[in-house]
């Protein structure tokens, strides 16, 4: 995480850091990604840069967690329109066509997502990961749990199970659409927005619907 020198910085320099290195690192992920762009669009010397930040990784790690931040509130926004309480179900197909089409709108953050799950150096990858993981299952054990609280889901569900598989699940919905061959069945990147969602509709009912409580 940033220094606190990075703290003290003027917010017009944060910003053009935060923008520089968001670019340079979505369009060429962490290995790929040149300090020297960043340092020369940011308008900062590398010297100035590793006194925000200790290393590269960190840089890295802290960007996809702005980027998680920023997704997630989003998808909190989503889930406080919806009625949990008597439509599990619905309200969990409206929050997921919510997440593809998130994917379709935010561009920069279709590729910072792609940067966290298909970066090849292990350390970066597992360093965002662990960040990443945190905000989705601060949005969605909560509702699974409330849903085994309600009976929408059956009383023997092992919701951490239903977390773990989730949590490979979405991010491949997110990019499949835009990522070609991450998809070799379906069909998701030659479909539109609309495909994205049957299709992502479809992989995840496989996943959830033999939890579904009596009468949900």
């Amino acid at each position: 995480m940033p220094t606190g020198t990075w703290d003290r910085l003027p917010a017009p320099r944060r910003a053009a850091v935060v923008a520089a290195a968001e670019a340079e690192f979505a369009a060429r992920g962490f290995s790929g990604g040149s300090l020297n762009t960043i340092c020369k669009e940011a308008g900062v010397s590398k010297g100035s840069l590793f006194q925000y930040f200790t290393d590269k990784a960190d840089m890295y790690v802290y960007l996809a967690e702005l980027s998680s931040e920023r997704i997630r509130a989003s998808m909190e926004a989503v889930v406080r329109e919806l009625r949990w309480d008597t439509d599990f179900f619905g309200s969990f197909e409206a929050l997921l066509e919510a997440w593809v089409r998130y994917f379709y709108d935010h561009p920069l953050e279709r590729a910072m997502t792609a940067a966290a799950n298909l970066e090849p150096d292990p350390v970066a990858r597992t360093a965002v990961r662990e960040s990443v993981n945190v905000h989705y299952l601060a949005v969605l054990r909560p509702l699974f749990d409330a849903g085994v609280a309600t009976g929408a889901l059956r009383p023997e569900t092992d919701t951490e199970a239903l977390l773990a598989l989730l949590l490979l699940l979405l991010p491949q919905i997110a990019l499949a659409p835009h990522v070609q061959g991450l998809d070799p069945v379906l069909g998701l990147a030659e479909g539109d927005a609309d495909h994205a969602v049957a299709t992502a509709l479809r992989l995840v009912h496989v996943v959830v619907d033999p939890y579904r409580g009596q009468g949900s």
